[in-house]
């Protein structure tokens, strides 16, 4: 399997022969010989598959983390409107106990990710750079690897 490693630089948009626009990732790659030669190997229309480090966003409340809609602003409700509510800890299936893998507040983010079929939409050998369309994880210069 082909693989490269590069730094996320930046996100443009590249337009083609039709006239239809692509919103691309720019990756650079590292100016030795060797990366160079493996940045030949990419061809433009190329399925690929792009793993990096996503944004760190520390601790963070259950309606960021995972979408709760929090408790209602009426109804005897003083400071509980972001609040997570029961977790079902009661005398049922969980025995009194807080069951394995229910979603509370916690770190978010700074995980590997990977996505999968994304497309090589330019390949710049001279300048290093490979563009590929779409979104890819992490913060500008972070480290990204890209699979054949």
């Amino acid at each position: 399997m082909k693989s490269l490693i590069g730094k996320k630089q930046n996100m443009s948009q590249v337009f083609d022969e039709q006239g239809i626009v692509y919103p691309v990732t720019i990756v650079k790659v590292e100016p030795a010989e060797e990366a160079l030669r493996r940045l030949a190997d990419f061809a433009e229309g190329d399925a690929v598959t792009v793993s990096g480090t996503s944004k760190g966003r520390g601790f963070q409340g259950v309606v960021k983390r995972h979408g709760f809609h929090g408790g209602s602003r009426t109804h005897g409700q003083k400071h509980s409107e972001r609040e997570p509510g029961a977790i079902g800890g009661g005398g049922g299936r969980a025995g009194g106990r807080v069951a394995k893998g229910i979603r509370m507040a916690g770190r978010q983010g700074n995980d590997r990710v990977t996505i999968k079929n994304l497309k090589v939409i330019k390949v710049d050998a001279e300048g290093g750079q490979i563009m590929i369309s779409g979104a890819i994880p992490g913060r500008r210069g972070s480290k990204i690897e890209i699979k054949k």
